[in-house]
């Protein structure tokens, strides 16, 4: 774990950005939980999450339709938070960072590390807003 003064600014780019954190692991299941749709953002001290993975996910958050709900939980500093995020998706190898969407508490989407550092922020972004508009049109919408 990091001095926690060191990943504050880290933390404050995803909450800045409308994503509430989630540090313990009843905090995420309160927040998969609630119906409808809920990004689940796993943050990292990693530069992929630096330079990549959250200026795309501030840049999708731009995006007209969105999640009803985004969370953020930071790997490596609230584990049990991130552990219980990552028993939603659906027996995928844990990766930091990644960003999920669940429906329902369901995973409909998963963006891996591998798909993040392979992109550009705008690119991930682009991405995003293309899952945003797949998984979280609302139901009568579809």
């Amino acid at each position: 774990m990091y001095p926690e003064i060191m990943v504050i600014p880290m933390r404050e780019e995803l909450t800045r950005a409308g994503l509430e954190e989630a540090r313990t692991a009843g905090e995420v299941d309160t927040a998969l939980a609630r119906p409808g749709t809920t990004m689940v953002v796993v943050n990292s001290i990693c530069g992929c999450a630096a330079g990549k993975m959250r200026p795309g996910v501030r840049m999708a958050m731009q995006n007209t339709q969105k999640p009803d709900h985004s969370i953020t939980v930071f790997a490596g500093q609230d584990r049990d938070a991130t552990d219980k995020a990552r028993g939603y998706f659906g027996g995928h190898p844990p990766t930091s960072p990644a960003i999920a969407i669940l429906r329902d508490g369901q995973l409909v989407y998963l963006m891996q590390r591998s798909a993040i550092e392979s992109a550009n922020a705008p690119a991930i972004a682009q991405e995003l807003s293309r899952a945003f508009d797949t998984y979280c049109a609302s139901a009568t919408a579809q």
